[in-house]
This record gives structure tokens, C-alpha cells and sequence, in this order.
């Protein structure tokens, strides 16, 4: 039986994306750049010092010419992405600023994004994800509206029948931790347009705290109420409810029973949104220790273009898969 990221692979075949590696002296992010390739997921694009990486692919076994190596050592293309990007209408750096910074391959990647020489920039397993998360702020930019760059993961949980089969996205597990009610309605904003681009599903975000609806009152309530608030009036076309304790998030009955408003998302929530990070943390391993859950991501979001990061212990299967999620979000607004 297909597991969910062969899936994913399959679908990324069918429109597949121009991805930059900018840490390809990491052998297993090499690795994972030719598989990129062979799978016919996307275009492998290596940047960096163009004749280590060439060496590097030889000393390793691999062919040079079947991957694009971008050389940022390179002055014609060089000067010609500095002035394109400074061109670009949605960046902010000035020549000498973006020159200084392309100066790390990763920035360099970013920039060529930017401006469309590429489609997504994989990296972090070189570097923190904070490092990722900057480098995606700085050169690419976050998307209309968000303030705030987090994560969702999807989680494929045995013997879970929500409203999505077993699967239930989680969000944000990774990057922020301690929001506040903005950037908790960024969150779950962002989280809805990262499930419609992968999943295609109607997504229906729940915000979670230990009260429903105003079943408690404490001051750790306050800002998931305000978060609901915030995100219904920047999107008001998206289905984003709360306060819930999650069984009245994911449960019918509950739902039913706890929350006494008309809502889209009680008892049918195929999102959660944890209130920070100690809640996420602990309920990512809840369901991967005693439900023997399956982990994908985390998957960075509220980019102005898809921006990715792995574990720096992430082996070569994972990133490929992480690439196919990352493909599929590309290309689901052509």
C-alpha cells in the first residue's frame, strides 16, 4: 500500500519545480539533490563554489552533468541577479546589502528565488532552522498579510477517524513559541493556506486552549480569544474558530455538545493550532510515543514563495519527501 509521501511524490511528478540545494557539500543533501532529480520530482539545482561541487559530485560517484550547478562565484550571473532583485518590487535590500548576503550560498539561493530563478530553496541541514527562517525573511519576503513565519506538521495517526481519514495537521510544533494573539491568528492563517496547497482540503482551523468557548476564564485564554477574533477579520473567508479544548475540536458529539454557536469547524477541525509551543511539543509526542503516529515537517510557512528547512539528522528519504510536499505547494497556484 502507497504510504502518503509516495503519494505526494506521484503528484509532484506531474508539475514538477526548479529546487535550489545551497548545502550540497553535506553528503546526504547531495544524495538527496540527485534523487530529487532522478525521481522526476523537480530540478536539482546545486548552489555554491561551482568547482567543489563539481569535484564533490565526482570524488562521491555522481555524474556533474546530470544536476545544474550554479556557480556564485560566477560575476556575470552574479551581477545579473543582484540587479534583478533589486528591481524586484517585493524586496527591500539595496545593492550593497544583497551583495553582502549572497555572499552565503543559502542567501544566494533565496535571491535567486526571489526573482524566479528557482521555485523553492531547501536547506537547514547545515544550520539551525532559525538561520532558515531569517535567510527566507530577509531575501524572499513573507506572504500579504503575515507578520509571522511558523509551521504546520502532518500527522498520520493509527486508529484516528476525524474528518480527514487518519490524518490531522498540527500547527505550530516548531518555530514560534510563545505567540502572541497576532501572530496565533498568523499561524493558523498560514496554516490554512499551506493545507489547501498540499492537501487541496476545506480547511477548517481550530484554536486550541483547556476551555471551550468560554467554559474557563483565565488570562492564558485571552489571547487564543483575540486570535480568533484577529483572524476572522483579516480572513473572513476562512474557517477559523475557538476557543476548544480538542476534543470539542475534532469530536462531532463533543462539538456538538460544548459549543452552542453555529460553527464549520467544531467537532470537524482537520487543523489544530496549539497555543504555544510547550502545548505543541508535548501533543506532537503524545501522538507519536503512545498513538505510534507518523510525522511529515515541519513544513515552514507565511512565505511570500515556499521556503523549506529539515532536521539536521534528516536522512536522505525524508528530504526527498519534504521536497515533494514543498514541489506540490509551488505549483498550486499556477
Amino acid at each position: 500500500m502507497a504510504s502518503i509521501i509516495d503519494k505526494f511524490i506521484e503528484q509532484a511528478k506531474q508539475n514538477p519545480k526548479r529546487v535550489a540545494f545551497p548545502e550540497c557539500d553535506n553528503e546526504i543533501m547531495m544524495a538527496a539533490a540527485y534523487k530529487v532529480q532522478k525521481s522526476g520530482i523537480g530540478t536539482a539545482v546545486m548552489v555554491g563554489d561551482g568547482a567543489k561541487l563539481t569535484e564533490l559530485c565526482k570524488e562521491r560517484g555522481y555524474d556533474p552533468s546530470e544536476v545544474e550547478i550554479v556557480d556564485v562565484n560566477n560575476a556575470e550571473y552574479t551581477d545579473d541577479l543582484v540587479k534583478r532583485y533589486v528591481e524586484d518590487p517585493h524586496t527591500m535590500l539595496k545593492e550593497k546589502g544583497v551583495r553582502r548576503r549572497i555572499a552565503d550560498p543559502m542567501y544566494y539561493a533565496m535571491a535567486m528565488e526571489a526573482v524566479g530563478d528557482v521555485d523553492i530553496t531547501f536547506a537547514g541541514i547545515n544550520c539551525p532552522t532559525g538561520d532558515v527562517i531569517q535567510a527566507g525573511i530577509t531575501m524572499v519576503g513573507l506572504a500579504d498579510g503575515i507578520a509571522t513565519p511558523s509551521s504546520i506538521g502532518l500527522f498520520e495517526i493509527p486508529g484516528y477517524e476525524g474528518s480527514e481519514g487518519n490524518l490531522l495537521v498540527f500547527g505550530d510544533s516548531a518555530v514560534c513559541v510563545n505567540p502572541d494573539a497576532e501572530q496565533l491568528a498568523d499561524i493558523a492563517i498560514s496554516a490554512c493556506t499551506t493545507v489547501s496547497e498540499l492537501l487541496k482540503w476545506d480547511p477548517r482551523c481550530a484554536l486550541l486552549s483547556f476551555s471551550t468557548t468560554g467554559s474557563a476564564q483565565h488570562e492564558l485564554l485571552d489571547k487564543v480569544i483575540e486570535a480568533k477574533k484577529i483572524a476572522n477579520e483579516k480572513r473572513p473567508d476562512l474557517k477559523i474558530d475557538g476557543e476548544f479544548q480538542l476534543d470539542a475540536a475534532i469530536n462531532p458529539k463533543v462539538g456538538k455538545k460544548k459549543v452552542k454557536h453555529e460553527s464549520e469547524v467544531a467537532g470537524q477541525a482537520n487543523i489544530i493550532i496549539w497555543p504555544d509551543l510547550n502545548a505543541g511539543n508535548i501533543g506532537v509526542k503524545l501522538v507519536q510515543f503512545f498513538a505510534g503516529a507518523n510525522a511529515y515537517g515541519p513544513i515552514l510557512q507565511g512565505f511570500r514563495k515556499v521556503v523549506c528547512d529539515c532536521s539536521r539528522s534528516a536522512p536522505v528519504d525524508e528530504i526527498v519527501g519534504n521536497v515533494a510536499m514543498s514541489v506540490i505547494r509551488a505549483g498550486a497556484n499556477d
